[in-house]
């Protein structure tokens, strides 16, 4: 077992650091020349010196004293415990220690060792800046950089080629997708521009497999994800469509005029519930509503962002 203590010296132990200044030329000495000294010395012709340009240094050996270490183990078996006490007795060992925790001198104690193991314990907790994590991973150079390719194209059938504004996949096994199409321009939509929107078989580009034919075109289609019969449709005049794919291409129910949005539907979703039926509906106009497929002639909810500059806008809830 070995044992290491980590000796740390403070900065203020170092000395002051030393804070250099600029300053003017100051003259120190003036030695006046004295000719008369000239005549002591004679001119040396030619003059011969060396020099050295590396800097001189010198090398010194130590040898300290030597410090011997060794490791010992401590096997350390339970004891302390006053004679009245078996330490083979769990009942009597718990009732004892919950004698001794409630003591204030041992909780004062605790305090006062804790601060000095947690001291302790921090100089362990030393990090190598310089510790390499993957020097076992191998880079693979031949490594293709992804890429994508394109397996079918789902045109729109239609004479006038419209957006597809939003898809949804089918829950089950994504073999299929519904598409919404639409021209989201205000007044740009050709005259005799059909509003259908269709939903694809992955395999069968050709064909759609399904049309579904609602009152206005469609700008937004989800899935329910619990019954992959059913689908929701917002529409550009703001109404929301209910579509039941055993029923045909004709929506079982459309919410009215006076309950639906102003301006064109851009989301809807189904909430996580457990009937699965639930759906929540947004759009420009400043509105959201909420409801369930099957009574959204009557919305559970509709609620207006009234104040649009403030951190929170405030919400009104219309019956």
């Amino acid at each position: 077992m070995e044992i290491v203590y980590v000796y740390t010296k403070k900065r203020e132990e170092f000395g002051r650091q030393c804070n250099f200044t600029d300053r003017t030329a100051e003259s120190l000495v003036d030695i006046p020349v004295d000719d008369s000294l000239k005549e002591s010395f004679i001119e040396r012709n030619p003059c011969e010196s060396a020099i050295q340009c590396a800097p001189e240094m010198s090398e010194h050996e130590v040898n300290t004293e030597r410090f011997e270490t060794q490791s010992r183990g401590i096997n350390h078996v339970e004891g302390g415990w006053p004679k009245d006490i078996n330490p083979a007795e769990v009942e009597q060992t718990m009732r004892f220690r919950k004698k001794v925790e409630k003591d204030e001198v041992y909780i004062q104690a605790i305090q006062q060792l804790g601060s000095v193991m947690e001291h302790t314990i921090k100089q362990n907790n030393a990090v190598d800046i310089y510790e390499e994590y993957f020097d076992d991973i191998v880079e693979d150079g031949c490594a293709e950089p992804p890429s994508a390719k394109t397996i079918n194209v789902f045109r729109d059938p239609n004479e006038h080629k419209r957006t597809a504004s939003n898809i949804s996949w089918y829950p089950d096994n994504a073999q299929k997708l519904a598409v919404a199409y639409s021209v989201l321009e205000f007044q740009r939509s050709p005259p005799g521009m059909s509003m259908d929107s269709y939903i694809w078989d992955v395999e069968s580009p050709n064909k759609p497999d399904m049309t579904l034919k609602p009152i206005s075109p469609l700008v937004c289609i989800e899935y329910n994800p619990k019954d992959p019969h059913c689908l929701v449709g917002g529409q550009y005049n703001g109404q929301l469509a209910f579509w039941d794919t055993r029923k045909g291409s004709q929506p079982i129910e459309v919410s009215a005029i006076s309950n639906s949005h102003s301006d064109p539907l851009y989301k809807c979703i189904f909430l996580t519930s457990k009937t699965g039926t639930e759906c929540f509906t947004t759009s420009t106009d400043g509105r959201y509503s909420g409801g369930t497929s099957g009574k959204w002639r009557n919305p559970r909810r509709r609620s207006f962002w009234t104040s649009l500059r403030r951190a929170n806008p405030l919400l009104e809830e219309s019956p």
